[in-house]
């Protein structure tokens, strides 16, 4: 029992810390999200950097338009990193029982992490598709999360599933980095106490933060080109394309599509396009996932303690009446 509670709290401490993030974040999160998707010629584009998606809404009075798609966003966030928490969390603690080893490797770790990312990616796939089209459509003409998923075919609902696969490698890059980088300060701060506590430290607010900040730089600058297919062929179509370019939007539904238009037209350095936009945003949401966790994650395990002890106790007068 109290294996699939430590689980359970690791996953709602993720959970919570995902939905956080994601809200605070989401207006550069759909600034960031249209510029990448755009894929034109360099004297063709609308967008010269994500600050002109931001002016663009400005001007238009669209403002609030930068929300659109933010509680299909949420509701990804929260069942995904929820399912990676809990997946993560259960499969640690079953490699570490099969095993008899006290601490997880660096390779075991990220084995762990791909296989809870897997999981995550199969069950939320059309969740993210549906919230990349809402954030690439026109500021205020973004359909429903109903409309969308009825209006879509099942394949098309799992567009890019092969990549975000792939990309399950970012979030384990991610946080086996932070769990080692956590594991060493921590036996670090416990040589210099004198006592011990039976529950698990926590990192402060500003370790967990810089922590998950230099981990998740890490991981997108190496993934980040298949960041860019993925949000490519996720994106929404446009309603004034001309027959030229919808054959084009059609072929960029490929993966094959996809990197040979981002070549043709914006070259070698096309594929790092808006690099430093999503660099920010994740570093920014991943440090705050992580230090919101550490937080939330300290505090349940103090109340589950109290839990424990407390049907101990009621358990033993029941026993002795």
């Amino acid at each position: 029992m109290a294996f699939d509670l430590e689980s359970l709290a690791e996953a709602t401490s993720g959970a919570i810390g995902a939905l956080v993030s994601t809200s605070i974040l989401y207006p550069l999160d759909t600034c960031k999200t249209k510029y990448q998707a755009e894929v034109r010629a360099h004297h063709q584009q609308k967008y010269r950097n994500t600050a002109d998606v931001l002016w663009e809404a400005i001007a238009n009075g669209q403002v609030l338009s930068l929300y659109q798609g933010l509680g299909t966003k949420n509701l990804q966030s929260f069942i995904s990193q929820f399912i990676y928490f809990y997946g993560y969390s259960f499969f640690k603690r079953l490699y570490l029982k099969k095993t008899g080893n006290k601490t997880i490797g660096t390779k075991a770790n990220l084995i762990v992490g791909v296989a809870a990312g897997a999981c995550t990616v199969i069950i939320t796939q059309p969740l993210d598709t549906a919230s990349s089209r809402m954030q690439t459509s026109k500021f205020g003409k973004s359909k429903g999360l109903w409309k969308l998923l009825s209006e879509s075919s099942l394949s098309e609902a799992f567009d890019a599933l092969g990549i975000s696969l792939l990309l399950t490698t970012n979030p384990s890059i991610q946080y086996t980095a932070f769990d080692q980088l956590k594991q060493r300060l921590l036996k670090r701060q416990l040589k210099e106490k004198t006592s011990t506590n039976s529950s698990p430290e926590a990192l402060s607010a500003f370790s967990a933060f810089v922590l998950g900040a230099v981990a998740k730089c890490i991981a997108t600058f190496v993934t980040y080109p298949a960041i860019r297919c993925k949000i490519t062929i996720q994106a929404a179509d446009l309603d004034d394309n001309n027959e030229t370019e919808e054959a084009e939007s059609k072929k960029r539904k490929t993966v094959s599509g996809a990197l040979y238009t981002i070549w043709k037209r914006e070259g070698l350095l096309g594929f790092y396009k808006g690099i430093e936009a999503q660099i920010l945003k994740t570093v920014l949401s991943s440090a705050l996932l992580l230090m919101i966790k550490e937080k939330i994650s300290k505090t349940t395990w103090v109340l589950l303690l109290a839990l424990r002890r407390y049907l101990f106790m009621t358990q033993t007068r029941l026993k002795s009446a």
